[in-house]
């Protein structure tokens, strides 16, 4: 008896110990799988890596340009109770509409902006089909390219151009309804409007279904250009992927993905010294997978394009000066041009550097160049008689100099130049002359309190545009209007030399 009853005790621990053994291994693989589908919905405490269940190329990748020191940067941190009429709204982050998608799980949101009417949207384990996008190459040299459509380079999105991971039940479906993404998005004017196309074409795909021929571990910006060979239309750009990488938080700066199909421009330069790191979608063997991707609003979106078309008054200054009055100041413009600059490594450091009193006056031309396939190379005429201001500027120049002061007009042909020498002239120059065209917004990239513009106005382009910057800047602003397209030298010169009066008294130039 006694010896049965140690033998049932020994074996009813025995069947104890496996139960205990099963229901551990049990509760393991349930948490092992909790983890591992957690990790595959992107919330694993903000690695958001995708699963790496399936076969991927990892795109070689740099470890990204970290951002520099700005004078005039101050935190682009969400202020839920902000004014949308204010200037922090319009310049900085006035996108303080959270909309969440594919809830619980946050694997899509936008955050949308009452003052610009737009989103910044951002996902994460997402895939790029480039044979999905209709559109050119991208990237060609210009004379190879003569005579293309601009439809050609325009992209067109078809079903699942993008995707977005979900489980397995969550099948293939559109990520937006038409309602909402009109309006988080609201194509407006715009009469092709690619980022409202782009993310209407986004689909869900089942987590086992993932192929990716490359994938991209660091975060990435999606940048849809229009006018790319024109720099104002440029400078819109760059300063829409410049505010969405700072809204975004992005440690280092990311790497843009264009998905058009322009050619090569000249302001390429600008875009790989600004971010770590370009490439056009179909060069991109696909699908490629994306760990963190992000979508910038059009130009045509941004604060510089719609400040210029809705009058916003705003004063640009120092950050220092901002005395957080955010509803009629701004120093968000500053901090972008000299973020621009710093990228190509010009400080005002460098042009303020030289021995005695140093006066240059940038003339800013236009010229005959061919700037995109579609462009016969003769610019309008918005300054007939260039020749002859800048004649009657270099006379002015060699009689106003002095022992104590030297003046230098500067040819500003940048149509020959790259754009650290274009940057070079506009950071070294006091004063900036030139006619109504795009060339004027390199005053974006000067230095606001030691510099003055001066637009020569023909009455057959009236615009605001650098009126308005030289406003937001901070900046002193002159102009002359002209009666015809043809400038009187001698008011020019007049004006001009009353401008380098008034800076000499104001003791800016060095």
């Amino acid at each position: 008896m006694g010896t049965r009853k140690r033998k049932w005790r020994c074996t009813g621990i025995k069947k104890t110990c496996v139960k205990r053994v099963v229901v551990l291994l049990v509760v393991l693989n349930a948490l092992q799988f909790l983890v591992y589908l957690l990790h595959s919905l992107g919330v694993d405490g903000g690695n958001n890596a995708p699963p790496l269940n399936f076969p991927a190329i990892v795109m070689r990748q740099v470890s990204g340009k970290p951002w520099p020191r700005l004078p005039s940067f101050t935190p682009w941190d969400l202020k839920a109770d902000l004014d949308p009429a204010s200037c922090e709204a319009f310049f900085g982050n006035g996108f303080t509409q959270p909309f969440r998608l594919l809830d619980p799980k946050g694997l899509f949101h936008c955050f949308y902006s009452e003052t610009l009417r737009t989103s910044i949207c951002e996902g994460t384990n997402m895939v790029m089909n480039p044979k999905r996008i209709k559109m050119a190459k991208g990237g060609e040299p210009l004379d190879s390219v003569i005579g293309r459509n601009e439809e050609e380079e325009l992209p067109y999105f078809t079903s699942g151009a993008f995707q977005i991971f979900v489980p397995e039940r969550g099948g293939r479906k559109p990520l937006f309804n038409k309602t909402l993404l009109e309006y988080l998005i609201p194509k407006g004017t715009v009469q092709e409007h690619t980022l409202h196309h782009l993310l209407e074409q986004i689909r869900t795909i089942p987590l086992n279904e993932v192929t990716c021929a490359q994938r991209v571990t660091q975060p990435a910006v999606v940048v849809t250009r229009f006018e790319y060979a024109n720099l104002f239309h440029t400078v819109t750009d760059w300063y829409s992927a410049y505010m969405t990488s700072r809204i975004a938080k992005l440690k280092k700066r990311p790497r843009l993905i264009f998905v058009d199909g322009h050619c090569k421009s000249s302001m390429d330069d600008g875009w790989q010294a600004m971010f770590s790191g370009v490439n056009f979608a179909r060069h991109l063997a696909g699908p490629v997978c994306f760990d963190h991707l992000i979508f910038a609003p059009l130009g045509y979106n941004t604060p510089l394009f719609k400040g210029v078309n809705q009058g916003i008054f705003c004063q640009g200054c120092s950050a220092s000066d901002l005395e957080k009055d955010l509803q009629y100041q701004t120093a968000r413009l500053r901090e972008f041009g000299e973020m621009f600059t710093s990228a190509f490594n010009i400080s005002s450091a460098t042009s303020s550097s030289q021995e005695g009193r140093v006066v240059k006056v940038l003339f800013i031309r236009r010229e005959d160049y061919l700037a995109h396939p579609r462009h016969i190379g003769k610019p309008e005429s918005r300054l007939s008689n260039e020749e002859e201001v800048l004649e009657a500027l270099n006379t002015w120049a060699s009689r106003r100099a002095s022992d104590e002061l030297n003046i230098t007009i500067v040819n500003g042909l940048f149509a020959h130049m790259s754009m650290q020498e274009q940057l070079q002239q506009v950071q070294q120059s006091s004063i900036i002359v030139g006619a109504h065209g795009a060339g004027l917004s390199h005053i974006l990239f000067a230095r606001p309190e030691e510099t003055a513009v001066l637009e020569l106005v023909s009455p057959y382009f009236v615009r605001p545009h650098f009126q308005a910057m030289s406003q937001w800047m901070g900046m002193e602003y002159h102009a002359i209007e002209m009666g015809s397209s043809e400038a009187d030298c001698s008011e020019v010169i007049d004006r001009v030399d009353s401008i380098l009066t008034g800076l000499l008294r104001k003791h800016v130039i060095s």
